[in-house]
């Protein structure tokens, strides 16, 4: 059976492309050959190029059928590689002319589609419509009267038909799967085709989680994607400077930073670094803040204590967190693994943009329960193989690759939560 990763940048973050890659890695280890299949003369999507911890794989510029069956592995498969359409963002994505050579290939029912989409945002229609316009400014006073409006001027049916269309839920051979910590039942009977799964782990750190780890220097990092890091970063070296002047921090970010911080304490990297420079790094720092889902998963995966901050939205009294269910979905899992109430108000405050210095003093120190940090993160909300997303993929890539195998009736059954 053929295997083709077809990475893309779906949002404004990397990490579209390394839940790719992780997929990839999952699938590799088990034995699948892998491919990276892009038409001679197509340029590649934006990043793509890297630098990325690749899996070991194949690169073709001619499709070359080698396995009777096909699977792909996309992020948000209905946006990167869904093909053109009439109408209004009809445009096809950056994959679809090559998942049509692949179909062509081997024929639609022999090539399954997994879609990789956004980590934990599997929210009910009426928790998704009071994050839009929260996201987009509203007011939490003004957000009953405009939900009411917006149902009755018929925004939320136009929303529910937006998100099946864009998403591809009509797509028989497409494995929608929305890997998130705790699965949400309301989301579940609105969108049945959704697949929620436990995390992708990145497989990147298992063989030393939980193991102690030889660390050459004092050092913290912090990968630092979103521009409103800038803001709270004097906060973040004061609050470490105070509490342990000796500790390092090494701030990577994807743009230049304007803010001035102690060169002596902080140093800022704004270039791209290699995965293996990267992640020796992340591996030996004492402590991590991360942000978005990769990096929060790596960080979990190596059992360690961290900090999270995905960015924030607006100033002043208008201020408010960017893509909050990510930390709400964090912080009960933190409470199903035993964090103490003032650990996760910490780890709270800290990715709202408050009590920054206190809080980084405090994780510095290792105080009251900050030298208890859960090391482990069970998910207790799914069954295996459903706990544990790459686990599910490799799965259905073998009852793809049996003689015969449907791929939309394997969708068909995983959909159900039937073993394919």
């Amino acid at each position: 059976m053929d295997v083709y990763l077809l990475p893309a940048v779906v949002g404004g973050g990397l990490g579209d492309i390394e839940e790719t890659l992780a997929a990839g890695r999952h699938l590799a280890r088990a034995g699948f050959p892998i491919r990276l299949y892009r038409r001679a003369g197509h340029p590649w999507p934006r990043s793509v190029e890297g630098p990325w911890d690749w899996p070991p794989l194949e690169r073709l510029a001619t499709l070359s059928r080698a396995g009777s069956a096909a699977l792909t592995v996309t992020p948000a498969w209905g946006v990167s590689a869904a093909p053109s359409r009439p109408g209004a963002y009809g445009r096809g994505g950056p994959w679809e002319e090559e998942v049509a050579e692949i179909e062509r290939a081997h024929g639609a029912d022999r090539v399954l589609h997994v879609s990789l989409e956004e980590f934990a945002r599997t929210l009910s229609l009426a928790r998704e419509n009071r994050e839009r316009l929260r996201e987009g400014g509203v007011r939490a006073r003004a957000l009953g009267a405009r939900l009411r409006a917006a149902r009755r001027s018929g925004e939320v049916e136009t929303f529910r038909a937006a998100f099946r269309r864009f998403r591809a839920f009509d797509r028989p051979n497409v494995l929608h799967v929305f890997a998130t910590f705790r699965r949400d039942a309301g989301f579940a009977r609105e969108f049945p085709e959704a697949v929620q799964t436990g995390p992708l782990w990145p497989g990147r750190f298992r063989a030393v989680r939980g193991a102690r780890r030889e660390r050459t220097t004092n050092e913290w990092v912090w990968y630092a994607s979103p521009a409103s890091a800038e803001r709270i970063a004097p906060a973040v070296a004061a609050g470490l400077a105070a509490a342990d002047p000796r500790t390092r921090l090494t701030i990577q970010t994807p743009r230049p930073w304007t803010v001035r911080l102690d060169a002596a304490r902080v140093d800022v990297v704004s270039r791209p670094v290699s995965p293996e420079e990267w992640s020796s790094r992340f591996a030996r720092a004492r402590l991590r803040i991360v942000t978005g889902s990769r990096t929060l998963l790596e960080a979990m995966e190596l059992g360690a204590p961290f900090l999270y901050f995905n960015g924030s939205l607006g100033e002043g009294a208008r201020a408010h967190r960017h893509r909050p269910e990510k930390l709400t979905a964090l912080l009960d899992l933190a409470r199903d693994a035993g964090a103490d109430p003032s650990l996760r108000r910490d780890l709270a405050d800290f990715a709202s943009a408050r009590r920054v210095r206190e809080v980084v003093e405090r994780a510095a120190t290792g105080a009251d329960t900050w030298s208890a940090f859960p090391r482990r993160w069970p998910v207790p909300s799914f069954e295996a193989p459903w706990n544990d997303a790459g686990e599910l993929i490799v799965k259905v890539a073998r009852a793809l690759g049996r003689p015969g195998a449907s791929a939309p009736e394997i969708v068909r059954r995983v959909r159900l939560h039937h073993l394919p």
